[in-house]
């Protein structure tokens, strides 16, 4: 296991690579070049740029987050080929400079989704990231993305870049000829275009689950429970098509039982990554905030999680996901330095408690 921290670059993240250094146990990052548009290039200047400032603070970057897959290639428009080549290049490109997994999501449109950035917890005054469905009521899409927009702090988030959702309505017309069996016919086009790339030079691709864990809006999704992992991995059968095990995103569904996911992916060989960290349902199965990484403030086992982990893909990149705001701290929602610093030393010290456990 490898422990690792999101860092969005120099220019647009409040946490330093001096900071993320002198986490306990911290072996380096998964990578982030948040400018980039879905569909362009990543460039060897830029990629080896980034990695190189990365390498000379003392810290390993094998994994790249979010290389976004262009909408063009979820619809199947004729314009795909393209995109799946620049893909090609970039996956060349980052494998140049030791990256060995790459992270991505196939959810149309909108990313990961919340109804509040900050919802205080009354328990101790902290705040997080807050989802509620019946929050969303009459809203649109656009009603949501602006609100998003309004509560980021100014900051940019992961699958809310402004260049991508400009033109939200028209895409979201196009999704109305788009179902679920159509989504997995173009997913398995994109695959069967980048995987032997992938094999050739020696990166894993690494699919993010729906977030959260249910269709929203009507768009078809496919990635937010064990059934729908075990049609994606058979797309294409190749140890590069794998995913990126994420706790929380999976933990939002309630019917969904973690640390058996995990074993049973991991024994598939399928889990190259993990992002991990805990939630809180509030009442309904549709409701539920993100809490600190401990046990006892959410509903996921984190223990039995890691358990699940240390049995069945020991290799694995980790990273302490999402992280109240506490202390004061003001920050990227979800991305400030002390939760998540905490969160990846009690992730250390399960794992440390589990492998000397072993070794008895």
């Amino acid at each position: 296991m490898k422990m690792t921290f999101r860092w969005y670059g120099k220019n647009s993240d409040t946490v330093t690579l001096k900071q993320i250094r002198q986490i306990p146990g911290m072996s380096g990052l998964m990578g982030f070049l948040d400018y980039k548009p879905a569909g362009e290039v990543w460039t060897e200047e830029e990629i080896k740029a980034y990695i190189d400032e990365v390498h000379a603070a003392g810290l390993e970057c094998e994994v790249i987050e979010s290389v976004n897959v262009h909408e063009d290639i979820k619809l199947g428009l004729p314009t795909r080929d393209q995109y799946i080549e620049n893909y090609r290049i970039t996956i060349r490109n980052l494998a140049k400079y030791g990256v060995k997994v790459i992270v991505y999501n196939f959810m149309p449109v909108l990313d990961w989704l919340r109804t509040d950035l900050a919802r205080i917890i009354p328990e101790d005054g902290s705040n997080s990231l807050y989802f509620d469905e019946a929050e969303l009521g009459e809203m649109s899409p656009m009603d949501i993305v602006r609100k998003t927009a309004a509560d980021s702090n100014g900051f940019s988030l992961p699958g809310w870049e402004p260049e991508r959702l400009a033109d939200l309505e028209r895409v979201m017309e196009l999704y109305k000829s788009v179902d679920q069996e159509k989504l997995l016919e173009n997913y398995k086009y994109f695959l069967e275009g980048i995987i032997p790339t992938c094999e050739e030079v020696g990166i894993r691709m690494a699919c993010h689950p729906d977030d959260p864990g249910w269709p929203i809006f009507g768009l078809p999704r496919l990635a937010h429970n064990q059934e729908g992992f075990d049609r994606i991995v058979k797309l294409v059968d190749s140890p590069a098509n794998g995913i990126c095990l994420c706790t929380g995103s999976l933990g939002s569904n309630v019917a969904n039982d973690i640390p058996s996911i995990i074993r049973h992916f991991g024994e598939m060989d399928r889990i190259p990554c993990l992002h991990v960290r805990n939630i809180k349902h509030l009442g309904n199965d549709r409701k539920f905030r993100e809490s600190s990484h401990l046990s006892s403030d959410g509903d996921l086992d984190l223990y039995e999680i890691m358990l699940a982990v240390y049995d069945t893909c020991p290799d694995a990149y980790i990273r302490p996901d999402h992280g109240r705001m506490i202390w004061d701290e003001v920050g990227r929602p979800g991305y400030g330095l002390y939760d998540r610093a905490l969160g990846a030393t009690y992730l250390n010290g399960l794992w440390e408690a589990i492998v000397k456990n072993h070794k008895k």
